[in-house]
C-alpha cells in the first residue's frame, strides 16, 4: 500500500537574528494522522536560516517513513522558490542548508513544495515557537535529539526489563515497549533466503525457544504476545506465552519478506543465478526480488503493525515474535534510519532487541541482538 504525506514545516527567530527555533510535522495526506513531530532551539540564527532548519527536519522524519510522495507546505516563500528551482541561492549561510534540504529530498520518490499562509502552518508554528521559547530562556531544546548539556547516569543500562526513564527527553508519559524475538532456528537458518516457506523450528530452534521463554519470563508486566503467521514464529512465540500465561495473538504484517523465485536458495545460488538483480536489491530497498517483495514494501506493512500494537497497548510491554527483516525495520524506524540499513545489521536466532515508542516523542532503542540467554 503506498503512503502520501504531508510535511509541514516553520522557524523563526526573535530579533533576525536572535533566539532562533524549528518546527516540523510529517502527516498522512490520507487521514491527517500526524506520524512525526521534530522540533528544536537553533540559539542565534535568522528566520530563514531557522526556516530551512526546520525544512531539513521534516524532510529527514518523511525518509525515515519510506514514502511513495511528499507535499512539503511552508509559509517561507523564499524557501518554496529556492526549493522549487526557480529562485537562486545568494546568501551563503543558506547554501549548505539548501545542499542539505536537496539532498534529502533526492532520497525520496517525489516531492512537491507548496507556500501556505502561517494560519494553515499553526502545527509547525507552534512547534517553532516553543523551540523559540527555550532558546530565549537560553535552553538546548529538542523535541528528536538529547541534549549533551544533560546526559543521563544510566543511559547505557539495556537490559530487558530495566527501563529507567532518559533525562535527556522532555517526555514524561510512559512508552509502549516492544521486545522483538526473531524466531528460533530452522534448518534454514543462516543458509538460505528464507521467506513465506513455512519451515518447522530444529531441535536446537526449539531449545532456543525455550531459553528466550525463560529469559523474557522475569520481565514484569508483559501485556501480550504477538506473532508472524508462520509456523517458526508461532511456534517460538507459543513457548514465549506459556511462560508468560498469555494467548498467542497474531499478525499477518509481521511475516519475513517474500523473497518470491529466491526462497529456498542458498545466498551463493541467488549471486550467482541472478547477479545483477541481487546487486539490484542490495543496494535499492524499492527493488525486489524476482517474484517477490522489497523490502519498502515490507516496511511499510511492518509499519502498519507497529502502529496496531502501540495503540491496542499503550504504555505497556509487549513481546513481538517476527522474522530478520521486519525486526530490523522496527529497528530503523526506532532509531530514525533509513530501511537500507537492514543490510548493516545482524540478527541471531532467538536474539533479543528492545525498543520504547514514546506517545509525545521519538523511539528510543535499548536492547540489539542479545543472545546472553543461549550461552
Amino acid at each position: 500500500m503506498s503512503r502520501r504525506l504531508v510535511v509541514e514545516a516553520d522557524g523563526g527567530s526573535r530579533g533576525n537574528p536572535g533566539p532562533a527555533g524549528y518546527g516540523a510535522v510529517v502527516r498522512d495526506a490520507d487521514t491527517g494522522e500526524v506520524l512525526a513531530e521534530r522540533a528544536a532551539a537553533i540559539g542565534r540564527a535568522t528566520n530563514n536560516v531557522a526556516e530551512y532548519s526546520g525544512l531539513i527536519a521534516g524532510l529527514g522524519a518523511a525518509v525515515e517513513l519510506d514514502p511513495e510522495s511528499v507535499e512539503v507546505r511552508l509559509d517561507s516563500k523564499l524557501a518554496v522558490e529556492q526549493m522549487s528551482g526557480r529562485w537562486r541561492v545568494k546568501h551563503p549561510d543558506l547554501a549548505p542548508l539548501h545542499a542539505k534540504a536537496r539532498e534529502l529530498a533526492g532520497r525520496l520518490p517525489s516531492v512537491r513544495y507548496v507556500w501556505v499562509p502561517r494560519a494553515r502552518n499553526a502545527h509547525a508554528d507552534r512547534l517553532a515557537n516553543e523551540a523559540m521559547d527555550a532558546a530565549a530562556a537560553g535552553r538546548g531544546w529538542s523535541r528528536e535529539d538529547p541534549s549533551p548539556a544533560d546526559p543521563d547516569p544510566e543511559a547505557d543500562r539495556v537490559s530487558a526489563g530495566q527501563r529507567p526513564a532518559s533525562s535527556w527527553r522532555t517526555t514524561s508519559a510512559p512508552p509502549t515497549t516492544l521486545l522483538l524475538v526473531r524466531h528460533g532456528e530452522t534448518e534454514l537458518s543462516g543458509k538460505r533466503f528464507s521467506g513465506r516457506g513455512d519451515a518447522p523450528l530444529s531441535a536446537r530452534g526449539e531449545e532456543q525457544a525455550a531459553a528466550v521463554a525463560k529469559r523474557l519470563s522475569t520481565v514484569d508486566g508483559v501485556a501480550a504476545v504477538v506473532a508472524s503467521p508462520l509456523r517458526r514464529t508461532r511456534s517460538t512465540a507459543a513457548v514465549v506465552g506459556g511462560m508468560l500465561g498469555l494467548d498467542v495473538e497474531v499478525d499477518d504484517d509481521l511475516v519475513e519478506t517474500d523473497f518470491g523465485r529466491w526462497d529456498g536458495l542458498t545466498f551463493a545460488e541467488v549471486k550467482q543465478r541472478w547477479a545483477a538483480e541481487h546487486a539490484a536489491w542490495m543496494q535499492d530497498t524499492s527493488v525486489a526480488p524476482p517474484g517477490g517483495e522489497s523490502v519498502a514494501a515490507v516496511a511499510r506493512r511492518v509499519r502498519r503493525a507497529r502502529d496496531r500494537i502501540l495503540a491496542a497497548y499503550p504504555g505497556r510491554t509487549v513481546v513481538v515474535v517476527s522474522h530478520v527483516t521486519p525486526i530490523k525495520l522496527l529497528l530503523c524506524s526506532a532509531l530514525g534510519a533509513p530501511t537500507g540499513a537492514v543490510f548493516r545489521m545482524h540478527l541471531d536466532t532467538a536474539s533479543l532487541s528492545e525498543a520504547d515508542w514514546y506517545p509525545d516523542g521519538p523511539a528510543l532503542v535499548r536492547l540489539v541482538n542479545d543472545t546472553s540467554h543461549l550461552r
